[in-house]
């Protein structure tokens, strides 16, 4: 929320297994007081893993598909947005603390790139602090779960389309509840859950 000068930061995580699933009928059309549906039968083809970081400021999304999400797919990924950023200015990346994100592969990798990559991990059990996830939620509503795919391949290329059309549109999001007001929740939280403890 208050970043330090000459420095970018990105919300980076991975959304693994999405599946690209062939519906046996089209996606139903909303109604007066129904609901748009499909069908609860399909044919699935495979799944992809989407590695995206989102630029807080900007909005901008930066993604890709693997085929899974191990520590070489995340450094592998990792070099995409080093490369679209502009060179000189320090990366803060906001991550979970998912084992691919923290092993000594990783580390070794970041140990060399010292200066450009700053990791800051988001606690346990609080994946809301990373906007990226607010951004799969987008992705997932507006686009995944409301058509139907033949091949990962299509899937893929579907993905690819959202992220270029996201980037197109200029929308970012924007923390509405200010930083003391949710320390405030959490600390409260705290004490009621220390009291039942």
């Amino acid at each position: 929320m208050n970043p330090p000068d000459n420095a970018i930061v990105l919300y980076v995580d991975e959304k693994s297994q999405i599946q690209a699933l062939e519906r046996s009928a089209p996606l139903l059309p909303l109604l007066p007081h129904v609901p748009a549906g499909h069908s609860a039968d399909y044919c699935r083809h495979g799944t992809t893993t989407l590695f995206a970081a989102l630029d807080m400021l900007t909005g901008n999304v930066t993604g890709e598909c693997k085929a899974s999400h191990n520590s070489k797919d995340f450094i592998g990924f990792l070099e995409k947005p080093d490369n679209a950023c502009e060179q000189g200015k320090a990366l803060h990346i906001i991550i979970d603390n998912y084992s691919a994100h923290k092993s000594e592969e990783t580390k070794k990798y970041l140990e060399g790139k010292a200066k450009r990559f700053v990791l800051h991990f988001i606690p346990t059990h609080s994946s809301w602090l990373n906007m990226v996830e607010r951004w799969f939620g987008e992705l997932t509503n507006k686009r995944i779960r409301r058509e139907s795919r033949e091949s990962v391949k299509r899937l893929i290329e579907a993905i690819r389309s959202f992220i270029e059309g996201w980037n197109r549109s200029g929308r970012t999001f924007t923390w509405t509840k200010p930083a003391d007001k949710i320390l405030a929740s959490i600390a409260k939280a705290r004490q009621a859950y220390n009291r039942v403890v």
